[in-house]
């Protein structure tokens, strides 16, 4: 009686595990053991360096807001100053009195500038994009220009818009009136508004316009035959498909805003209660060494940058990493070769 065996599949060594067709590794997986540690070892400097620049003076912000500043007499009469745990108290006086006043209009006035300013920034954003998109002759001068005014440094550009502004400025000159733009009042956060949107909408609109050009040709060579307009194009095929990159720069632009600082700083000036930010309020309590209090406000306005970037990325589904694209690629990796190991398993 003579036994034959069945000839191992090809590309399969018989008892050796990894292998197409046999147990002991998943489809898909190739990571050696040694690649982890050289991954935690290649991000390690990064992660250090994040830690330095990032988690570190987080710690100390909440610790110091943890204390205040008191001074009082000695049993000699003399006059002692020092730092006293107080707990929560920093954190309670945010909603009362003077501090709690300022407070509230510190973050009603961060709130409304970053949502006026996004949102223009947006609709400028969206059409600066979509002119850079057509091809016309000077569109490279055009994308060179656009990028001037997110070049400048937000003081210099703050100092151009003060001048601007100036009771005897351009701008009351073209108006033919005599507004104190910045002076307190609506005038002031209007000045902000214009100054900030003209600095930062054409960053949307950069991010916008990378979007649109992976958008393939043939999609809208396919509308123009189905009939579809300009403006049917718009709406079901250019803004669904740069929908992610306009999230993400959203996204960017909001957390920028939320952290105002610079801009109305210069144009404005400080103290100014129209166009107070809860940036400018830490750094007034800090000029006046009552660092306590404003190491509060500094974690009160991180905690509302981090619900912020929280909203965008689990509710609205912002990719910021970009593992939402790569994960259908990933799968597509994964089908395949399972397919191909189930048709080498049964040659």
């Amino acid at each position: 009686m003579t036994v034959t065996t069945a000839p191992a599949p090809r590309n399969q060594t018989p008892g050796k595990p990894g292998t197409p067709g046999t147990p002991g590794k998943k489809p898909g997986k190739s990571r050696t053991p040694g690649e982890g540690r050289m991954a935690a070892m290649l991000l390690s400097p990064t992660l250090l360096v994040l830690a330095l620049v990032i988690v570190y003076p987080l710690i100390s912000a909440i610790h110091q807001s943890l204390f205040r500043a008191e001074s009082g007499l000695d049993a000699d009469g003399f006059v002692t100053e020092g730092e006293a745990f107080v707990g929560l108290a920093n954190y309670a006086d945010l909603f009362v009195g003077e501090s709690g006043r300022r407070f509230l209009n510190a973050f009603g006035n961060t709130t409304f500038f970053t949502v006026s300013t996004v949102l223009l920034e947006t609709v400028l954003g969206l059409c600066l994009a979509l002119a850079m998109n057509r091809a016309f002759r000077g569109r490279s001068f055009l994308r060179a220009s656009i990028l001037v005014p997110w070049a400048v440094p937000t003081a210099v550009s703050g100092l151009l818009w003060r001048w601007i502004f100036q009771s005897d400025g351009i701008a009351n000159t073209l108006l033919g009136s005599e507004i104190l733009w910045t002076a307190e009042g609506t005038a002031s956060k209007l000045a902000v508004i214009i100054a900030e949107v003209w600095k930062t909408a054409p960053f949307i609109g950069l991010l916008v316009l990378a979007g649109m050009q992976i958008i393939p040709e043939e999609v809208y060579e396919a509308a123009k035959i189905d009939g579809a307009g300009w403006w049917r194009q718009l709406g079901s095929i250019t803004l669904p498909l740069v929908k992610p990159t306009l999230l993400v720069a959203v996204l960017f632009r909001m957390l920028d805003a939320l952290r105002m600082f610079d801009l109305p700083f210069v144009l404005i000036g400080p103290g100014k209660e129209s166009v107070e930010t809860l940036s400018m309020l830490a750094w007034d309590e800090s000029n006046q060494l009552r660092y306590g209090s404003a190491s509060a406000f500094a974690v009160v306005l991180f905690l509302y940058v981090a619900v912020v970037a929280i909203v965008f990325v689990k509710v609205l589904g912002t990719d910021v990493t970009g593992a939402n694209r790569l994960r259908p690629v990933k799968n597509r990796q994964m089908r395949k070769a399972t397919r191909s190991q189930k048709a080498e398993a049964t040659r």
